[in-house]
């Protein structure tokens, strides 16, 4: 399973890049407005950053003002994708990016037959916000098992990345599902390879190492 970095802080991801293990990003308008970049610098510096698909979210609510700002997204940079809301509007918008050869991803996914549409209109990713359907009482990774099941009944190739990811364990049932990408906040990222036992078996050696006066 691939990892995506969700987020538009610079600081972030450069600090996620350095590690070696990340794959792409996601970003959305709400993130990007707290970034205070210009729209467009901020998406170059992030190409620069993580080699990998790179999602930039249009902003049009109609399906012509999508497919103009996805065309123009398109063309800054190679690995941008073009990220759309599963709406009537923006299932349209997929089609016609998806027949131009531009990436798209179909975002705030929140039904198996919502993901469906999507893999009809050639998404290239559709993104299940599993972390929204648990707030309110749904089990948000029972959704991706569905749409693993409804692809792979249909052979469709659209890839299935989970977002609004809220901590490991998240992860952990995407890797086990078959998830396509997981999304990964950077505060979530960083909690990956953390475990009390592992903290104590380091602490533990190093205090025998020490208390045996060894040296390298």
């Amino acid at each position: 399973m691939k990892i995506f970095i969700d987020s538009a802080n610079l600081d972030e991801l450069e600090k996620a890049a350095q590690t070696g293990m990340i794959d792409g990003v996601t970003t959305n308008p709400s993130l990007v407005a707290k970034s205070g970049v210009s729209f467009e610098k901020l998406l170059m510096r992030i190409c620069e950053l993580v080699p990998g698909p790179i999602s930039a979210e249009v902003t049009a609510l109609d399906a012509p003002g999508m497919i103009e700002e996805g065309r123009k997204l398109s063309k800054l940079h190679s690995n941008i994708v073009v990220k759309v809301p599963l709406t009537d509007a923006g299932l349209k918008a997929t089609r016609i990016l998806s027949q131009d050869g531009i990436a798209t991803n179909v975002t705030l996914c929140f039904s198996p037959i919502q993901a469906y549409l999507a893999a009809k209109c050639g998404a290239t990713y559709v993104s299940p916000f599993v972390g929204r359907l648990d707030d309110i009482g749904v089990a948000g990774m029972q959704l991706i098992q569905d749409i693993r099941k409804v692809y792979q009944n249909y052979g469709f190739t659209t890839q299935i990345l989970v977002a609004s990811v809220r901590h490991p364990e998240h992860v952990l049932q995407s890797i086990m599902m078959g998830a396509d990408v997981a999304t990964i906040p950077y505060n979530v990222f960083t909690k990956l390879a953390q475990h009390p036992l592992t903290e104590k078996g380091l602490n533990q050696f190093m205090a025998d190492w020490k208390a045996a006066g060894l040296t390298l």
